[in-house]
């Protein structure tokens, strides 16, 4: 009778404590599958709409979950307006004019609303949206997992300091992602998502016209839509990678040795540092490439997430319920 005893009343602690996790504890790819089962259907169908309007849409929603991310971790704060009194993330030097594809979050919240009212945070659209955009445009696929909640706060402060700058050295960035507990491999993964998207010659001037290691060809290439003179020409944009500057591969890093690099932050990947042999490794085996963003995407996705009671879910992303 004693050893059925304690056999129940370990039962019930490890009944407890499942419950606990699935309440307090870590994120889950399943977390929606009883609350929310078309979730990742809506999502999906949103983003190929999107998809087709503007192919660059998929890098835009990448960039953005990144941006979240790096500032009081994957909660949504990217994603609130300056209301009254209400300062947000979205004039942040990193951000201002520059973050775009709010829109399409709002669409993707108000699509899920529709079958799901209440129950799916703008911060676990936002983590979506980034995989589809990447796998919808050739690159990988993954299990995202959910469960974060949304802030009720944003940091312009944080913004301006934590989202590594255009003109960071390897070292600065080595730093800049330690902070966010990223290592060296995870920065080097990560820096791949250039492989698509764009830049505003305001990012790339001072590499074009001052930098030491860059292809002559290339930054004369650069330089006719980007004048030396600020602010002629700052918000022109240019291709991260010249090649396939809309399909995820791994041209970024073939870009890289040969000192092609649209960033003094992406050509400091390779410049005789550190991370030149992994650079080497992602252009060999463009599966190992695949394999380490994954890695470094689920990883950058569980910085500080709100979970259990924590935070809220946001009816509207860009404002906090009232």
């Amino acid at each position: 009778m004693a050893s059925n005893s304690t056999c129940r009343a370990w039962h019930c602690l490890l009944a407890l404590f499942l419950l606990a996790s699935a309440a307090y504890g870590q994120l889950s790819p399943s977390f929606y599958a009883r609350s929310c089962p078309t979730l990742q259907l809506i999502v999906r169908a949103t983003m190929i709409k999107a998809l087709l309007v503007e192919r660059r849409m998929g890098a835009s929603l990448l960039r953005l979950h990144f941006h979240d991310c790096f500032v009081q971790g994957c909660d949504g704060s990217i994603l609130l307006d300056d209301v009254g009194s209400f300062v947000g993330e979205k004039t942040a030097a990193p951000n201002n004019n520059s973050v775009r594809g709010y829109e399409v979050i709002d669409e993707i919240k108000r699509n899920v609303e529709l079958l799901c009212p209440g129950v799916v945070s703008c911060a676990d659209i936002a983590a979506l949206a980034a995989r589809d955009g990447t796998f919808l445009l050739g690159g990988p696929s993954w299990a995202v997992p959910l469960g974060r909640r949304d802030s009720t706060t944003a940091s312009l402060t944080e913004a301006n300091a934590d989202l590594p700058a255009p003109f960071l050295t390897l070292d600065g960035l080595v730093m800049a992602f330690d902070k966010k507990k990223l290592n060296p491999r995870d920065l080097t993964a990560l820096s791949g998502a250039h492989t698509i998207g764009f830049s505003q010659c305001l990012n790339f001037r001072d590499h074009i016209y001052n930098g030491t290691n860059i292809d002559p060809a290339f930054a004369t290439l650069r330089k006719r839509t980007c004048p030396a003179q600020p602010p002629n020409g700052d918000m022109n944009l240019a291709p991260f990678d010249v090649q396939t500057q809309l399909v995820f591969d791994n041209a970024y890093y073939r870009n890289l040795v040969a000192k092609r690099g649209l960033l003094n932050s992406d050509q400091v990947l390779f410049n005789g540092g550190s991370q030149d042999a992994l650079v080497r490794q992602y252009i060999a085996n463009p599966a190992l490439f695949a394999s380490d963003f994954v890695t470094a995407m689920i990883k950058m996705g569980n910085i500080t997430p709100l979970t259990g009671t924590a935070g809220q879910i946001r009816r509207n992303c860009r404002v906090v319920n009232s």
